[in-house]
């Protein structure tokens, strides 16, 4: 009975301990930006390149690193979009919701925060949880679900298992990103039931149950107002009804009025704009259409981050290709979901089917990942003939046709042939 009573204590001692951690943070935030010039703080509210904030050496203050992705690591060898890193490419998020697994989920988040750990990553931007509302919307396949309640659940179980590892997350795209087409321009209008019944409970979901450290604006407009600039989803909704304490910061290139964008809650604007809306800020200030309580309270928020993902890194970490690809090949499995099976025709047999066709260059060279954000430079790649043919052994005889060149085209002859390979098996694939 003791032992379960001083259990108990430690488990309810232990949230304040981690409260207390992030208040100590907050209040060194506090002393260094009451040290701070104006034209230092204005730094701090926008990006030194691509994926790093800018450091103050004068302070001791580090920048921290930041960097995709949804489906694995995709970390740039150099300061901008160039050759990135090796690093595990896992199922996106659209098949890890097909796998209904939280458990799952926050393994594989806690592996994608080892491999930040292991490659100097402080912030990962991700998980995307927007709902799908149209099929045309180019990043489906890294959101989750359309469904609001399965795609908060899911986040939740993401950000909990990166920020496990000392990592920060950037919950994202908030908010109501619906298409690729003219992102940057277009107005999603929503009324406000839709607005809170639809587009709003994953977010909310996540910030209350997992507090990522960082959350993502969206490009687009909502009801006509630039999400990087709408204070009422950056402030009344996610601040002052969500409580939510951590750091706000642009999509990439998604600010259009800086000193508005941090008037409404905007922390950080990335990536780096040479210097151009820091000055917009410092003359905000200085000409009295900028609050300095609103900047300083903006810096504060950004430091406390950075100061918290220094203390968390922890150098010379390592990880297991092997089982991090392993746990990739397991989620993906559970992603699988069969709707027909015509004739009982899988599992495919060989002692019925002694010679298989297989149709298509993807089966060599396979399509595995999504574009943009979604680009990993993997660790392992397994194509589908190579896995049959290890499967079957010397059971079957495989036999191949392209059909198709890398351009989407065909001609009459790549046709043929995958006819005719088709015509001499007993299973074409």
């Amino acid at each position: 009975m003791k032992t379960a009573i001083i259990f108990s204590a430690l488990f309810l001692l232990l949230p304040l301990s981690l409260l207390a951690q992030k208040d100590d943070y907050r209040a060194q935030a506090e002393k260094l930006v009451s040290q701070m010039t104006l034209e230092e703080k204005a730094s701090l509210c926008s990006g030194l390149d691509f994926w790093q904030t800018k450091p103050i050496k004068r302070l001791d203050i580090p920048s921290i690193f930041m960097t995709d992705g949804p489906s694995g690591l995709r970390k740039s060898e150099g300061s901008g979009i160039g050759k990135n890193v090796p690093a595990t490419c896992f199922p996106t998020g659209s098949a890890m919701a097909a796998t209904w697994d939280m458990h799952l989920e926050h393994e594989v988040g806690s592996a994608m925060g080892l491999e930040c750990q292991a490659n100097n990553v402080q912030i990962l931007l991700a998980p995307g949880v927007n709902m799908k509302r149209s099929p045309l919307n180019g990043r489906n396949f890294e959101y989750f679900s359309e469904d609001p309640y399965l795609a908060g659940k899911m986040g939740t179980a993401f950000v909990e298992g990166v920020q496990s590892q000392g990592v920060g997350t950037s919950l994202k795209h908030f908010d109501a990103n619906n298409q690729e087409y003219e992102r940057m321009i277009v107005s999603s209008d929503v009324d406000q039931r839709t607005l809170h019944e639809m587009y709003l409970p994953a977010f909310e979901m996540v910030v209350k149950e997992a507090h990522p450290w960082t959350v993502m604006c969206a490009y687009n407009k909502v009801n006509g107002v630039y999400a990087s600039e709408d204070p009422y989803l950056l402030d009344t909704v996610l601040r002052k009804d969500w409580g939510y304490k951590g750091m706000v910061v642009s999509d990439w290139g998604a600010v259009d009025n800086r000193v508005e964008g941090l008037k409404a809650g905007l922390n950080l604007e990335m990536p780096g704009n040479g210097g151009i809306n820091d000055r917009k800020i410092v003359e905000a200030v200085k000409n009295g259409t900028l609050d300095p309580k609103v900047l300083d309270q903006s810096v504060t928020d950004v430091l406390a981050i950075i100061l918290r993902a220094h203390a968390d890194h922890r150098p010379g970490t390592t990880y297991s290709k092997e089982k991090h690809n392993a746990l990739a090949r397991a989620a993906a499995d559970e992603a699988i979901v069969l709707l027909k099976n015509d004739n009982n025709i899988l599992p495919l047999n060989s002692r019925r089917s002694r010679k298989i066709a297989v149709i298509g260059g993807m089966a060599k060279s396979p399509h595995f990942e999504g574009g943009g954000s979604s680009e990993v430079n993997p660790t392992e790649v397994a194509n589908p003939y190579d896995e049959l043919e290890k499967s079957l052994g010397h059971a079957a005889k495989l036999s191949y046709a392209q059909g198709y060149v890398h351009d989407d085209s065909t001609s009459n002859d790549l046709l043929h042939q995958a006819q005719s390979e088709a015509r001499k098996a007993d299973v074409a694939i």
